[in-house]
């Protein structure tokens, strides 16, 4: 016997482990949220392209689009334009939007959305970049004008990073006489970012400009332009004035490249502007949306992949095995008498379809009813089966007189009757019925009574939102609840409600 109750610890133990360790496994590894309360960031971002088309011209307009190559995957996204075709192309490593149209008369406006969440389950990618660069073609004064501001800079760097960090801190340096002439006159951004790319495409440094947009809720903005070199392992970002290296974590790179984001043709007055606006999604929602784009298998073998009305019945029989050890619990270790232990749980699945007070409203009423049925019955000697094919009958016929009275009261409620389990009852009335002829109606109505509760408490416990939705989302930590069924399994003590029946036996031998 000992032999015997070690197996049974050691099996319950593996399988509550097994189960804590799937919950583990989904929660960090698959980073499955254990609240459906959860819920992460979407950011919206829509571009906005203005232009007057030219009289009786063909237009055509040309916009890089984010390639989605960072931490942030793409959910949606739109191309909107009245009476343009549309067309997506990659060239040279870009996204390429094309809006077309063969005639265009009045102010034009054309949008594009992009709908972006962070990236489930990042992945380590081996960045690629060239390793050498050829050396831009520059003559005379210019050519001067870099050698003698690359020397210096070789001289303050160690590596490629420190030297791209030297350059951009030259070059933005205006009392440098090189700089000057190099810059000619025009000292934005755009023209300093370009004699930063010519000086170090003169030290054959792979080199490039990117365009960022800010992801900043309510932001109106233009794209920020950040520049990129490749050390031979990965790709370098540092602000163009600063030398600030890092990309924050609130930018995505909208295209690569020194061309202006939007290109027209047929077409003038041309403007652009981007908007950013932030929303929230619930991160198990938000899972579900990722997955499918990401193309990986985030859930693996999970109730989500099921259709939407088999979701619906999952989420109703998953508890039935958290209810039965609700039972259990009440009869092993409470010592509450009901009619069985699956009786009260499918009661209780009842009371989903009628709610809770109806259903303990018609039980007790057809129940009833029934029980005297029963006992008239009783008294014509009639068989097993014929007793309760009448008894079926009349709780069909109770229960639509109660659904019509109650339509007829304005009870709508009482039209959920019809889903009531005409059998359950009828299986009920006859149990209820037998323990009455062997141990008494006292003893009946305790059953009744304790099934009763037994099928509200459950109920109540499989209608929790956070536990329909924990075991659902995690199927696995069903194996917890059979772990303490096969403990309680091999339960031989004492039950609460039988404490007084031991104190009045203590008390008798005291006094003796």
């Amino acid at each position: 016997m000992r032999a015997v109750r070690l197996h049974a610890r050691l099996l319950a133990l593996a399988l509550f482990l097994l189960g804590v360790g799937s919950v583990a496994w989904q929660v960090w590894v698959q980073e499955i949220p254990l609240a459906e309360t959860d819920v992460e960031p979407v950011w919206v971002v829509d571009a906005r392209i203005e232009f007057e088309p030219r009289d009786k011209q063909p237009v055509k307009v040309q916009m890089f689009a984010p390639s989605g190559r960072d931490e942030f995957v793409t959910l949606s996204e739109s191309f909107v334009g009245n009476n343009f075709g549309v067309g997506v192309s990659w060239v040279d490593g870009n996204r390429l939007a094309t809006w077309s149209t063969r005639r265009a008369q009045g102010q034009q406006v054309l949008y594009y959305r992009l709908v972006l969440a962070r990236r489930f389950l990042l992945e380590k990618v081996t960045d690629t970049g060239p390793h050498f660069r050829r050396r831009a073609p520059l003559t005379g004064a210019e050519l001067v004008a870099a050698e003698s501001l690359l020397g210096p800079i070789r001289e303050r760097s160690a590596d490629i990073q420190t030297f791209i960090s030297e350059t951009i801190h030259t070059v933005n340096d205006d009392s440098n006489h090189s700089v000057r002439l190099l810059l000619a006159g025009d000292r934005s951004q755009a023209r300093r970012a370009d004699v930063v790319d010519m000086l170090l495409a003169a030290a054959h440094i792979p080199a490039e400009q990117v365009h960022t947009a800010r992801l900043v809720h309510g932001s109106q903005q233009q794209p920020e332009l950040w520049l990129r070199g490749f050390n031979g392992k990965q790709w370098l970002y540092f602000n163009p004035t600063t030398a600030e290296q890092g990309l924050p974590t609130d930018r995505i790179v909208w295209w690569v490249g020194s061309e202006p984001m939007v290109h027209v043709e047929g077409a003038t007055r041309l403007q652009t502007s981007i908007s950013v606006s932030r929303s929230e999604m619930s991160t198990i929602q938000l899972a579900r949306t990722v997955q499918p784009v990401q193309g990986r298998t985030l859930w693996g073998l999970s109730l989500y992949d099921l259709p939407l009305e088999s979701q619906q019945t999952f989420r109703v029989i998953i508890l039935i095995p958290l209810g039965v050890l609700l039972i259990l619990f009440l009869r092993n270790l409470v010592g509450m008498e009901t009619l069985g232990t699956f009786t009260p749980v499918l009661i209780a699945l009842a009371f989903r379809e009628t709610d809770l007070f109806w259903g303990i409203f018609l039980f007790t009423v057809v129940t009833a009813l029934g029980l005297s049925l029963r006992s008239y019955l009783e008294h014509l000697r009639l068989q097993l089966l014929p007793r309760l094919s009448i008894v079926l009958t009349f709780v069909v016929v109770a229960i639509t007189l109660i659904s019509v009275f109650g339509h007829r009261l304005g009870f709508e409620r009482g039209l959920s009757v019809a889903l009531f389990p005409m059998v359950i009852l009828t299986m009920v009335i006859e149990r209820l019925s037998i323990v009455w002829e062997e141990r008494g109606g006292a003893h009946s109505m305790k059953v009744a009574f304790g099934t009763m509760v037994a099928a509200t408490l459950t109920h109540l416990l499989m209608i929790r939102a956070e536990l329909v939705y924990f075991f659902f989302t995690f199927p696995g930590a069903l194996l917890v609840p059979v772990s303490l069924m096969l403990l309680m399994g091999h339960y031989r003590g004492y039950r609460l409600t039988e404490l007084r029946r031991f104190r009045a036996l203590v008390k008798e031998q005291g006094g003796s």
